[in-house]
């Protein structure tokens, strides 16, 4: 059946993390979701995808997370 998306029950429907209509996270410029300090990346934000996006992905986020923590990254 291939990727059905994230599974909304559990953690996501604890956080109440807004999804698209896909079933999957938008998110801002920096990779943060609806809610601040909470990121995706990879099949979380895009859907299903080859991997070399889910490891550019993952470190943009990094990226985002470091600025969210540390207000620079470098």
């Amino acid at each position: 059946m291939g990727l059905l998306g994230p599974v909304k029950e559990g953690p996501i429907a604890q956080l109440g993390v807004k999804l698209d209509a896909r079933g999957t996270w938008p998110t801002d410029e920096r990779y943060m979701s609806s809610i601040p300090g909470i990121f995706a990346a990879g099949d979380m934000r895009r859907g299903q995808s080859l991997v070399v996006w889910a490891i550019a992905e993952g470190r943009q986020a990094a990226r985002g997370i470091d600025l969210y923590l540390m207000g620079e990254t470098t």
